[in-house]
């Protein structure tokens, strides 16, 4: 296993165990994370652990164009129930991801070293999120990082019935609009695959990162 320094520095993804881990330690300065996510690496760690960078093959994306929307979906979408928004409450989608209760997952790896790091990437211009409201209350929302033609997702959470979803599907619609090419997804949920999202090679994914950020 690679163990990082201060260098900037990843080694190959090729490299990676059998797990999909690349590298152990580091930091999570900006320069890090960018290098990062154009590598196909991203960071997800216990509180009690180093920071560990994974590249699972395959990889779990969606096209956009590949969205997957049912027809209760669809009426939840027309019917004006939430309000969606765009990096309007970027800090708190990020608390909201880290404190809501996951079933068969205890703790959380949104340690606040994370949402410091994310919220200065944020700052920057390169990560953003998509919220769902009920009556002015924050009750659904995602973020991630977008470079180029491709949008890194990292969490979502959701406090209302369908408000994640929606969100959600708000977002890869203005995405799909934007000329974004590729959501990633990082590892498989079933949630995600019921709205469209599949495996790919990892070969494929670096091959669209290159193409698609430059």
């Amino acid at each position: 296993m690679y163990l990082l320094n201060e260098k900037i520095f990843f080694p190959p993804v090729e490299n990676t165990d059998d797990e999909g881990i690349v590298a152990v330690g580091g930091d999570l300065s900006t320069e890090r994370l960018l290098l990062a996510y154009r590598s196909g690496i991203f960071p997800w760690y216990n509180e009690d652990e180093p920071i560990i960078w994974w590249s699972p093959n395959p990889r779990f994306v969606l096209f956009p164009k590949k969205l997957r929307i049912s027809k209760s979906m669809q009426t939840v979408l027309n019917n004006g129930k939430f309000r969606f928004t765009i990096n309007r409450a970027f800090t708190q989608v990020m608390q909201h991801c880290k404190t809501i209760t996951r079933k068969d997952q205890e703790g959380t790896w949104i340690q606040p070293a994370i949402i410091d790091a994310y919220t200065k990437l944020h700052e920057l211009g390169y990560a953003h999120s998509a919220e769902a409201w009920l009556n002015g209350e924050l009750v659904g929302g995602l973020y991630g990082i977008r470079i180029g033609n491709i949008f890194f997702g990292e969490s979502m959470f959701s406090k209302e019935n369908n408000a994640s979803k929606f969100a959600f599907m708000k977002y890869v619609q203005y995405l799909k609009n934007e000329n974004i090419k590729l959501i990633d997804c990082q590892v498989y949920t079933a949630h995600l695959e019921s709205l469209g999202a599949e495996m790919i090679n990892r070969n494929d994914f670096i091959a669209l990162l290159q193409r698609e950020i430059g």
